[in-house]
């Protein structure tokens, strides 16, 4: 595979632990810690797909999530929003921003990989 993921996560084991089960499902993983360097790193990658973090710090998941879309560079890349959120009005706002998944915290590795495999395949990557 050669679809690169950017995961924008602020907390660093969670990082880690996205960062480790997605490059042994083989993508290219490029991982980032705050909202503003998840928005930079995406203009400039223009990645296969992001998981998003909801709640980071400079900017939120769901303000990274609505520059994107606007963005005609990445507009149409999938993102995932990966969040400890899972009240309906938190899940509707992002799905209404465009995110194409929503996955609560805590989540197993696996079912992670399985999403990302999932939007991907939806997606023709």
């Amino acid at each position: 595979m050669s679809e690169t993921i950017l995961v924008a996560e602020d907390q660093q084991h969670i990082r880690a632990l996205i960062e480790y089960k997605l490059k042994n499902s083989g993508y290219s993983v490029v991982a980032v810690e705050d909202g503003v360097a998840a928005l930079t790193k995406a203009r400039e990658l223009v990645p296969t797909l992001i998981l998003l973090d909801v709640m980071m710090p400079l900017m939120t998941g769901f303000e990274v999530l609505s520059a994107l879309k606007q963005d005609q560079k990445t507009k149409d890349i999938p993102i995932l929003l990966v969040t400890a959120q899972s009240k309906e009005e938190e899940v509707l706002k992002g799905l209404e921003l465009g995110a194409e998944d929503y996955i609560t915290k805590p989540f197993s590795p696996n079912e992670l990989a399985a999403r990302v495999k999932k939007v991907l395949l939806r997606h023709g990557k």
